[in-house]
C-alpha cells in the first residue's frame, strides 16, 4: 500500500490510500503528524519528536470553508530572527519573494522578530491592509526554542490585539524535515566545490571569505 499526502497544516492531513489498480481509491482525513514530527524507531532518543502539536493558534476566527489551505483571504507571516547585518536580512526579503512566486499566495511578507525592520507588527498590519482575516505566521527557524515558545506568540499577540476580527496561527518551525538533509547536503558540496576552486561563492557567503579552509 501507498500514500500520498496533501501539504496542509499539523493537525489535519488528508490521505488517499491506492491499494491497486483493482481496487478502488478511498479519501479520507484522519489526524498525522507532519513526516518532521514522525518518531524515529528509538523514540526514546530524542524528546523534540514526539508527536504532539506544534502550531498555536487563537481561536479567534471561527469556521472557515476550508481552514486547512492557504486562501485569498489569508496572510502569511514569514519571521526570522533578525540581523544587525544588512546582507542576513536582505537574504529574508528574497526568500519572502521566492515563496510567494513557488507557492501562489497572494499575501507573504517578511519580518523580524527583533534587531530589524520589517517587526512582526508591521507585517500583521500589512496582511491586513491587504484584505487578510486570518495571519499565518510561519516561524524561518529550525527548532522550537525558546523564541517558539515565547518570543513569537507574545510579539504576535501584541500586534493582533489592534485588530480584533482577525485571527492567526502560529506554525512549527522546519524541524526535522526530509528535504533538509538535501538542503544541508547540497551546501557541503557547494563549499566544498568552493575550496577547491570550482565554484564561487553562494549567495549565503558571498562577499565575506568565510567558505575557506582553516
Amino acid at each position: 500500500m501507498s500514500m500520498e499526502s496533501l501539504s496542509i497544516p499539523p493537525q489535519i492531513t488528508a490521505t488517499r490510500s491506492l491499494v491497486s489498480e483493482t481496487t478502488r481509491t478511498r479519501t479520507h482525513v484522519k489526524w498525522i503528524p507532519p513526516n518532521f514530527l514522525e518518531l524515529p524507531r528509538s523514540p526514546a532518543k530524542s524528546k523534540y519528536l514526539l508527536k504532539r502539536r506544534l502550531c498555536l493558534s487563537n481561536g479567534n476566527g471561527g469556521i472557515r470553508q476550508n481552514p486547512h489551505a492557504v486562501g485569498d483571504k489569508d496572510g502569511v507571516i514569514i519571521v526570522d530572527h533578525g540581523s544587525r547585518r544588512k546582507e542576513s536580512n536582505l537574504m529574508l526579503i528574497e526568500f519572502v519573494a521566492m515563496f510567494r512566486e513557488g507557492t501562489g499566495y497572494p499575501i507573504v511578507e517578511p519580518a523580524h522578530m527583533e534587531l530589524a525592520e520589517p517587526s512582526i507588527r508591521d507585517a500583521f498590519v500589512s496582511c491586513v491592509q491587504q484584505g487578510a482575516d486570518r495571519v499565518i505566521v510561519s516561524p524561518f527557524f529550525l527548532f522550537p526554542g525558546r523564541h517558539w515558545h515565547q518570543d513569537i506568540p507574545s510579539l504576535t499577540a501584541e500586534a493582533a490585539k489592534e485588530h480584533p476580527g482577525v485571527s492567526y496561527i502560529i506554525t512549527a518551525p522546519l524541524g526535522l524535515h526530509d528535504l533538509l538533509v538535501d538542503v544541508v547536503n547540497d551546501r557541503i558540496k557547494h563549499c566544498l566545490h568552493h575550496v577547491a576552486g570550482d565554484a564561487d561563492e553562494c549567495a549565503a557567503c558571498a562577499g565575506t571569505s568565510k567558505c575557506r579552509l582553516y
